[in-house]
């Protein structure tokens, strides 16, 4: 069976200041499937400020598998990447980052899985022989045992934005219309039948990484309050706790003042239970502000991107 008489798979790459490694993947992806799938490739330009939308606009004019969706402005990784998956139109869909660290030589592997009748088909990165950073592979580890030890759905260690969706699973995710999608907590959470490949990340050869540690920050707090409401529950139990602790050193202070002649002193720790409660009730309304803050997107119902240009 010849490639052109099988089902077309849609291969999404969001893209923000990539221009030198956009042909890279573009001839890489298409040395993996031209001769097993017909494919189109959508490249979504997040608001680049370099040459990433003219280096995309050259590819679609030589080759018409190539789509491209341009933002207005740049909206985030996650908003690039739902606007690529509800663009595309093939029998599954593969996302994948445009920096060539998620391993084109892959997707023949997750295509085979996906023909075996796997619906989902998800990426594990292994750090243990990458040159990934000392301080990601930490500050990676520790995030996922905190949504896991928060959330209600398992995400497991190293899961990547690289993965394959059949258009079942597809059509249900893009009837989603909740704000601030974490997509790798929501592939593990719509369930069907999932298989898991482990790979070893490539260097990037081009560029530098687009998640900075504040980047990292905001994204670990959007996986833990999307799938979660524990943190709120914690909240609840460490007021109780030191209502609880308060209420008995009320009870001692009491009686040392009513049945002793000693005086209470210490105003140093008095000062520092003050700050110690202060800050703890700061840190619980900004969990609960989190929570109203989606609420408040939510109900504003303003799109998470806006589309400039598209083919």
């Amino acid at each position: 069976m010849t490639s052109s008489s099988k089902e077309l798979i849609s291969i999404v790459i969001p893209t923000f200041n990539e221009e030198g490694n956009i042909v890279k993947i573009y001839t890489e992806l298409e040395k993996e499937l031209k001769e097993i799938y017909p494919f189109e490739l959508i490249f979504v330009n997040d608001g680049s400020t370099d040459k990433s939308l003219e280096v995309i606009l050259n590819l679609a004019k030589k080759d018409s598998r190539v789509k491209y969706i341009d933002f207005s402005r740049n909206f985030g990784h996650q908003a690039a990447l739902r606007a690529g998956l509800k663009k595309a139109s093939g029998a599954c869909t593969i996302s994948l980052d445009a920096d060539l660290q998620h391993p084109p030589k892959l997707i023949p592997e997750m295509l085979k899985k996906w023909k075996e009748g796997y619906q989902v088909v998800y990426t594990i990165r292994d750090d243990t022989n990458s040159q990934t950073s000392y301080f990601k592979k930490i500050t990676s580890l520790y995030f996922y045992r905190l949504i896991n030890k928060l959330s209600d759905t398992e995400i497991e260690q190293g899961a990547a934005d690289f993965r394959l969706l059949d258009s079942k699973v597809l059509n249900d995710i893009n009837s989603f219309q909740e704000k601030d999608i974490f997509f790798r907590g929501l592939s593990s959470w719509v369930g069907y039948r999932q298989f898991k490949i482990n790979y070893t990340p490539n260097p990037r050869l081009w560029g530098e990484t687009k998640y900075s540690f504040k980047r990292m920050i905001l994204f670990a707090i959007t996986g833990i309050t999307s799938f979660s409401t524990r943190p709120l529950t914690f909240s609840i139990i460490i007021g109780v706790v030191i209502s609880a602790f308060t209420f008995i050193y009320a009870l001692y202070a009491l009686y040392i003042k009513i049945f002793t002649d000693e005086a209470i002193s210490g105003w140093s720790s008095l000062i520092v239970s003050v700050l110690f409660i202060g800050g703890v009730q700061m840190i619980i309304l900004g969990i609960i502000g989190q929570y109203i803050g989606k609420i408040f997107l939510e109900v504003k119902g303003r799109p998470d991107y806006l589309i400039k240009d598209e083919s």
